[in-house]
């Protein structure tokens, strides 16, 4: 009997989650059916989404209201869709804000399918007593974190930690920095820096004109830069289009080989903050993260986040070893100032690579692979329902 299995990703991070389950999903049980959500990633494993998750990937308080109508209609789509399939198990991954109104409505109309979420929210950043709403909307929760459970399990959610996929995901990778500076036409003698503006498309704008301006200033005192920009499908046409015609000989460029060579030929990486922090971690590429949000959602950010600091790394060892420049301090003469630092000080690169590692060891899980853990979580919801 072939399984059903309907996942609902909204965001390229979570798509990228998806894939790997995925496949590992299917080595487990070959007599399986994938159906949902998703982007590249999950479509290279077979699967095509019901429409485009740009439409629905938007973070912040403001850009959301702006997207609100779209948002609500792919809301009401993926439910009457999930119903009509009638799957054995839906696997939401992250993008809470979307998932959960998703869940919602299937708990409101009594739908007797066992509901898997993928990446825990954020509750020990802020609004701890939204633990209790996802225990009360999902079956199973899978954690990235090993110190998330203590926040869910209390209301009687069971949870798994699986692992970071960043520590799979960069695993096996052949890389090949000169082959890559071949590829692209980078002469040896340049130094190499990796600009990393997000995945969802209101990054994008709002990012590279600061990264830009930062790296003018950067390319002003070192001169001799060459810029490669690693970006997704979604965004590819905006991003080249934002960095036509720039002074600074620049690449873009699409693809997991192509985005982790460029991080391996790169002196430093600014990344915009997210996953890929750990990625650049994972390779020893000294980076600093930035991110901001309009005005207003940056005011009601710093009112309602509780954390002292946005990147993980910092996070799970309570101090700043990953640069951080968000919202206010998000400007374009403070990121130069910190890469600038960063590229001159060679002390200071390998403290920060040697010392990010260590970190991220702790989301390794000993046992197996994150995606292979994960595919067992699912399977097993799945086969509870029959």
């Amino acid at each position: 009997m072939v399984m059903r299995v309907y996942i609902v990703a909204g965001e390229p991070s979570g798509d990228l989650l998806a894939s790997g389950m995925m496949k590992a999903i299917r080595t487990q049980c070959p007599e399986v059916e994938f159906r949902g959500i998703g982007g590249e990633s999950m479509r290279d494993e077979g699967m095509q989404s019901r429409f485009d998750i740009a439409e629905i990937s938007v973070m912040g308080v403001v850009e959301v209201l702006g997207h609100l109508s779209l948002i609500t209609k792919r809301i009401h789509q993926t439910v009457n869709d999930i119903i009509d399939w009638q799957p054995d198990v839906l696997v939401t991954v992250d993008s809470w804000g979307f998932v959960s109104s998703v869940a919602g409505k299937l708990r409101k109309r009594k739908v007797h399918i066992p509901i898997v979420h993928y990446v825990a929210p954020q509750v020990w950043a802020w609004k701890k007593g939204r633990a209790k709403s996802v225990a009360r909307l999902v079956d199973r929760l899978m954690m990235l974190l090993p110190y998330e459970g203590k926040y869910f399990e209390k209301y009687g959610l069971k949870c798994d930690f699986v692992g970071h996929p960043v520590i799979e995901r960069m695993s096996g990778i052949d890389f090949d920095p000169v082959e890559f500076r071949r590829h692209h036409g980078i002469p040896e003698d340049t130094i190499v820096l990796s600009l990393l503006p997000g995945s969802r498309h209101s990054e994008v704008v709002r990012m590279i004109p600061i990264f830009k301006r930062a790296v003018e200033i950067i390319n002003k005192k070192k001169g001799n830069l060459f810029v490669v920009v690693p970006t997704v499908a979604g965004v590819e046409a905006e991003v080249r289009e934002c960095f036509a015609g720039w002074d600074i000989p620049v690449r873009v460029v699409v693809g997991g080989a192509e985005r982790y060579n460029a991080f391996k030929t790169s002196r430093i990486a600014l990344a915009t903050s997210g996953t890929v922090s750990l990625e650049l971690t994972a390779v020893s590429v000294p980076h600093l993260i930035a991110y901001t949000f309009n005005p207003l959602t940056n005011w009601l950010v710093k009112r309602v986040i509780k954390i002292k600091y946005a990147n993980l790394i910092n996070i799970l060892d309570d101090r700043e070893i990953i640069p951080e420049l968000v919202l206010d301090h998000c400007r374009s003469g403070l990121i130069a100032d910190t890469a600038l630092k960063l590229m001159d000080t060679p002390q200071y690169r390998e403290a920060q690579t040697a010392e990010a590692r260590r970190v991220l060891e702790q989301l390794r899980l000993p046992e197996m692979l994150p995606s292979e853990r994960a595919a067992q979580i699912v399977i097993e919801e799945a086969r509870r329902k029959s």
